[in-house]
């Protein structure tokens, strides 16, 4: 737009307002900005904006393609108040959800540095073409193309025309003002019913850096981790909301896809040492706005930050909060920046990378111990570090498994100290005390501290529901299970289905939820392992021994579980040569370190050579082989065994027996 055509704007001495002398109307694409009337729509729906953001829209849609700077539109919109860039960001911020922009910017776009540009080509209708009758009609592609002309009025009908035109003058701004409040007074009625489940999707990066997205990430991790901590709040898990990072659907499709009530979304930008965090909380299913605001603060009072805006949030769904959960919302501690900074790329390696490869994990370990070397005193860094053991114990690393829980135990007693209140500590300490040290009631009792000091904290419950299948517990695991499948209805959760039909041995569910994933992804190895571990349960050893072939190629016979389901499987099925084989190689391992003597022991049990395999058993045992605390009550290799009393004594002392 040239400048010749921006309009003179003049300052409302009742209420400080600017509006425009021009009543040209404003397309773009289906919309239709108003300036008389103060209106946005969207074809015939009005769209209710805030005074202010109408103001900010208008004056951007009027100098289309052009950058206009932050403090233009602070010194139009706000000319007799002090107000922070934040104001201006966030007004900027509820006008991009008004406009219906979701993980791009389509409409207003950041200029970093200066401002912002009105990206889509505007169409004017000139006042004179609308005294004429010339009125401009979205076609169905949203182009201002279709136009109708209204016909000249016979003489007879010239009074009736004027007091039409008399009539309009007194509503239209009556109809426009109840237009307007319509939207606020939905929004309030809409607040009075509560809110119970809330997700809140990735925080955008404003920082104008594609570096800052770890710290977006983690950000986002952190106020899911704090709001997670609300007992009459269920609050979806990073792993699910993390796949609507850059989605293009609707909140409204959203939220029914997540089963939630609310979702919070925002930004976060960060120089230097100053970062802020704007977020809002739209009321899902009718996308409409409940909240909204900006923080900002030094770098090292991040921690505050997010506890602020959990806090808020809370507030706005009026969510029962515990006296002592109000306290650490309230006293949060300020934390060295470096140490902070360190503490949220551990986060993003560990959960939003991968928490099951081992270079990841090792850079995970690698900042958080950056993060405690810089701040001792940081209580989150030690949790952080103990479930990045724990991991490191399970999927490997730069540590063996024993010295990894030794690391992880150590971690975990500072964690604690620091902060009674930790959750995530007290679920590694679980995950420590089931599968390094076979304290069954201290697990449990681990789990479940973890559970209530957190009550939304997905890892927690999916841990839990899969120790309680190892204990037999059927009716409590399945409905910790539920749980956790409200809470994370992700990939993760998928994942921990699978491990209660393993425990539990319900061959027919796991052949059900394998093929499920399978149609997902045919090429997930360990789909396949437990679609063969499916079949093998119920009698079907030919299908099994083609998934398990399967799941051995596809992870580059990388897997030795597989490996050993395969030697067992051919055992079962008579192919000895073909077991043998495998069993040798096995045993190679176990000699070198490299393998539990519990694989072979399975191979050995499939060819009935029990004093072998029950001798493997027992070396297991004593080297607390991992697989003894995950799955050796429950594993179907070594049926045959289980009658024999040497099995039932190793059984008993694990306490897993009778």
């Amino acid at each position: 737009m040239s400048s010749n055509q921006r309009s003179i704007f003049l300052k409302d001495s009742q209420n400080g307002a600017i509006f425009s002398l021009s009543s040209s109307l404003y397309m773009f694409g289906e919309f239709h900005v108003d300036p008389q009337n103060r209106l946005l729509r969207k074809g015939e729906k009005p769209i209710g904006l805030t005074p202010k953001a109408f103001e900010v829209l208008l004056l951007l849609v009027q100098h289309s393609g052009e950058v206009v700077s932050k403090d233009e539109l602070i010194q139009a919109v706000w000319p007799d108040s002090f107000v922070e860039d934040s104001n201006l960001t966030q007004t900027v911020f509820m006008l991009r959800k008004a406009l219906g922009e979701t993980s791009s910017q389509r409409y207003i776009l950041t200029v970093q540095g200066r401002g912002y540009r009105f990206a889509p080509e505007v169409k004017i209708i000139p006042a004179s073409d609308q005294d004429q009758g010339t009125i401009s009609h979205p076609d169905i592609q949203g182009n201002a193309s279709a136009e109708t002309a209204v016909k000249p009025l016979a003489p007879n009908q010239r009074i009736g025309k004027r007091a039409v035109l008399v009539c309009a003058a007194l509503v239209l701004p009556v109809i426009g003002t109840i237009l307007w409040l319509y939207p606020s007074v939905s929004r309030r009625a809409s607040a009075s019913r509560p809110v119970r489940s809330i997700a809140v999707l990735p925080l955008e990066n404003l920082s104008g850096d594609p570096s800052q997205d770890y710290f977006a990430d983690a950000m986002t991790d952190e106020l899911i981790t704090n709001l997670a901590k609300v007992g009459s709040l269920r609050v979806t898990s990073r792993t699910t909301v993390v796949l609507y990072k850059h989605t293009a659907k609707t909140l409204p499709e959203i939220a029914r896809e997540l089963n939630v009530d609310g979702i919070v979304e925002g930004s976060v930008a960060r120089s230097g040492q100053r970062v802020r965090v704007t977020a809002q909380l739209i009321r899902a299913p009718a996308d409409q706005h409940l909240w909204a605001e900006s923080y900002e603060r030094d770098f090292g009072d991040a921690l505050q930050l997010q506890s602020d805006v959990a806090r808020a949030i809370t507030e706005q769904v009026r969510a029962q909060l515990t006296p002592e959960l109000k306290a650490q919302l309230t006293a949060s501690r300020a934390v060295n920046p470096d140490a902070y900074d360190s503490y949220l790329r551990g986060r993003y390696y560990i959960y939003n990378v991968s928490f099951t490869d081992r270079e990841t994990l090792n850079r995970a370990k690698d900042a958080f111990e950056d993060a405690i070397r810089r701040d001792p005193s940081f209580s989150l860094a030690y949790s952080g570090l103990a479930q990045t053991y724990v991991s490191i114990s399970l999927f490997g690393g730069a540590v063996s498994p024993p010295e990894a829980f030794n690391l992880a135990r150590a971690a975990i007693r500072k964690a604690i100290e620091l902060d009674p209140n930790n959750g995530e500590a007290y679920d590694a300490l679980g995950a420590v005390k089931w599968r390094a040290d076979f304290d069954w009631k201290a697990a449990d009792e681990a789990f479940s501290r973890g559970i209530a000091l957190s009550p939304s904290y997905s890892c927690a419950h999916e841990d839990r529901a899969i120790f309680l299948a190892l204990m037999g517990r059927r009716a409590e695991s399945l409905a910790e299970l539920e749980k956790s499948k409200q809470i994370d209805p992700g990939p993760v959760s998928a994942g921990t289905e699978l491990g209660v039909f393993i425990q539990l041995r319900d061959w027919a569910r796991l052949l059900e939820s394998s093929r499920q994933q399978l149609a997902a992804n045919e090429n997930d190895w360990l789909m396949h392992a437990n679609l063969g571990l499916g079949y093998e349960g119920t009698g079907k050893v030919l299908e099994a021994i083609a998934e398990y072939q399967r799941a051995v190629e596809l992870s580059n016979g990388g897997d030795l579980n597989a490996v050993a389901s395969l030697g067992h499987a051919y055992a079962v099925a008579g192919r000895r040569y073909d077991a043998e084989k495998i069993l040798h190689d096995l045993e190679q391992k176990s000699r070198e370190g490299k393998a539990s003597p519990y694989l072979p022991a399975t191979i050995y049990a499939g060819l009935d050579e029990k004093d072998k395999a029950l001798a493997l058993i027992e070396k297991a045992y004593r080297e607390k082989s991992l697989d003894i605390g995950w799955i050796f009550k429950t594993d179907l290799r070594t049926d045959h065994l289980r009658s024999e009393p040497r099995f039932q004594a190793v059984l008993k002392r694990t306490g897993l027996g009778e």
